[in-house]
């Protein structure tokens, strides 16, 4: 009786060390695992007043969208690039529906960058009642804003009517919002005090965001450089480059063409701007270019149907087609780097000729977008 206790007792033990040298082995390895890093998203959200005294504000996002994208380029977080998605609405044009406040969305989120240009060139601006707190409240609830940690969600409402307007407090919207990480930044078009004292101030306080305040009818002033003409040279090559397929990829260069007759209608160097942008890793056309749906693995080529290629890669082979797109996308990429390389110039030129113009809306955005992207370790290649 002794023996066999003495045994059972013997193989509780060992099986306890196991267990014991199990678990140091596991903590072991876990401790050894770095942890993964997602690749961050910043969500921008663009909240535009389209009533009859917002056409300053409306010109001012047309002419200043490719300012911020390149800036935004710029950003990186732990040596990673983070996606750029931008959302619009639309709030306080009474041509839109009553029912949903003198709400529309325009565009949910969105990283085509051509499809973010026309959207903001179709906006108008009519008379109409202007819902701060409804509209905040509205783009919480249908957008998908990120969930990862490293991912920004920003809100940037403008107007110049009080904020405390609408059905929906302004104080409710935002507590809604702050449930799910989204900083709102608030940007009243006229006096800066007059705004705090219509408490656009403190709807940006309530989830940590900014109040800023512009003049909406400044007109965007550019400084011309030296370097234009070669990037807008190199603009017209770098269109060349791009190969359609699909039902919706001519359709989809068309608009690459008129987005950059529209940037170039604000003036020559907002068109040098946009095709600074077309050089960034943000431009991205997989949907509809080859060389770049291969590039990010959305298509298999081996499995394209040639019905939904352009006339002059119908009748090659596979291998003829692979080595075509392989050099356009060499020429791509050579092109790009010529267009940010002649850009650092430029910027270096623009630093001793321009002053910063901080009552513009690029300038307010950009100045809390890296305010808060900070908060999560963001840092700006460019250190501007």
């Amino acid at each position: 009786m002794k023996q066999i206790l003495f045994i059972l007792v013997t193989l509780a033990l060992m099986g306890c060390k196991r267990n014991n040298q199990t678990k140091q082995l596991a903590q072991s390895e876990i401790s050894q695992m770095k942890p993964l890093v997602e690749k961050p998203t910043i969500h921008v959200a663009l909240l535009l007043d389209t009533s009859n005294s917002m056409d300053g504000l409306i010109d001012q996002a047309k002419a200043q969208l490719w300012s911020m994208v390149n800036e935004l380029s710029q950003a990186k977080f732990k040596d990673l690039k983070p996606s750029l998605k931008i959302a619009i609405y639309e709030y306080g044009n009474d041509q839109l529906d009553v029912k949903n406040g003198y709400i529309r969305q325009v565009m949910p989120f969105n990283s085509d960058l051509d499809d973010i240009s026309n959207n903001l060139f179709s906006l108008t601006t009519n008379g109409g009642n202007e819902f701060c707190g409804q509209v905040i409240s509205t783009s919480t609830r249908e957008l998908g804003w990120g969930k990862e940690y490293n991912d920004l969600n920003l809100i940037f409402i403008a107007g110049n009517e009080p904020f405390t307007q609408g059905p929906i407090p302004f104080q409710q919207a935002s507590l809604n919002a702050k449930e799910k990480e989204i900083t709102i930044n608030t940007i009243y078009c006229g006096d800066y005090q007059e705004g705090i004292n219509s408490y656009w101030e403190e709807g940006a306080n309530l989830t940590h965001g900014t109040y800023m305040a512009i003049n909406q009818n400044n007109e965007t002033h550019y400084a011309s450089t030296p370097f234009d003409d070669d990037i807008l040279k190199l603009n017209e090559k770098l269109n060349e480059t791009y190969i359609t397929y699909g039902q919706k990829g001519q359709e989809k260069k068309l608009m690459q063409h008129e987005q950059d007759d529209k940037a170039a209608s604000m003036g020559k160097t907002n068109a040098v701007t946009r095709s600074i942008s077309k050089s960034s890793y943000l431009y991205d056309n997989s949907t509809w270019d080859l060389v770049d749906a291969i590039k990010n693995q959305t298509i298999d080529l081996q499995n394209l149907n040639k019905e939904h290629l352009p006339k002059e890669l119908k009748t090659k082979s596979k291998t003829e087609i692979e080595t075509y797109l392989n050099e356009k996308a060499e020429e791509r990429a050579q092109i790009n780097k010529e267009i940010q390389s002649i850009n650092q110039k430029r910027m270096e030129y623009l630093k001793s000729h321009q002053k910063e113009n901080t009552t513009e809306l690029q300038s307010a955005m950009i100045n809390s977008i890296k305010k808060q992207a900070a908060l999560k370790n963001y840092e700006w290649e460019n250190n501007q």
